[in-house]
């Protein structure tokens, strides 16, 4: 991650279609499929702001690139702001059309000069906790995203998290600290929820 937080939705929904505009007055139509915390800002709208965007583009990869060189100097972006540093967290079914979906199009479907896919909840989910870093549980984002992402796709404790966890990657690819992490997630994540819950009315049935 760059250390500027550039980049909330607003300006991350500008920057795409931005290169969309551009790659669609050069004649081209390129994909990209994006990840991490992008990913979780374009889809479920979490509160952050990210200092790069994390995605993956084999198709037309030097032509992008340039694109988003330009847009660095011009907007001054971290000349790294769109980056593929996501790929060595890539699953084995990351070829797999079931995960991911199709975000948009920019700058509309009629005129494609852009095509961005994201990653869906479970893959990110399953791609977080495997890159978890443990320690300092209550302030790590990657902790709150878990979080977020257990919530929307309902998975209610570790034992059900390692098993998506598994679709997606070997379990020897899982360090021990990572399991003890969803281990604690999990049981404060049961605590905030019983804290989130209605206290029953004291009035009569």
């Amino acid at each position: 991650m760059g250390e500027n937080k550039n980049f909330d939705r607003a300006t991350l929904e500008h920057a795409l279609a931005e290169l969309g505009q551009r790659a669609f007055a050069a004649g081209r139509t390129v994909e990209i499929a994006i990840y991490g915390g992008s990913a979780l800002l374009l889809t479920l709208n979490r509160q952050i702001n990210t200092g790069d965007v994390d995605a993956v583009f084999e198709g037309n990869k030097d032509f992008i690139k340039k694109l988003a060189a330009e847009m660095a100097g011009e907007f001054a972006w971290d000349e790294n702001w769109l980056n593929d540093g996501v790929k060595g967290w890539l699953s084995r079914r990351d070829a797999d059309p079931d995960v991911k979906a199709l975000f948009k199009t920019y700058p509309t479907e009629d005129q494609p000069g852009l095509r961005v896919y994201t990653a869906k909840p479970e893959y990110l989910f399953a791609m977080k906790c495997l890159a978890m870093r443990v320690g300092g549980i209550e302030t790590n984002s990657d902790i709150d995203d878990i979080k977020l992402l257990a919530r929307a796709i309902g998975i209610k404790n570790s034992e059900e998290a390692l098993m998506l966890v598994g679709k997606f990657y070997p379990q020897n690819m899982l360090q021990p600290k990572t399991r003890l992490g969803l281990e604690e997630i999990f049981s404060n994540l049961e605590i905030d929820g019983a804290n989130d819950q209605t206290p029953p009315s004291s009035g009569p049935p």
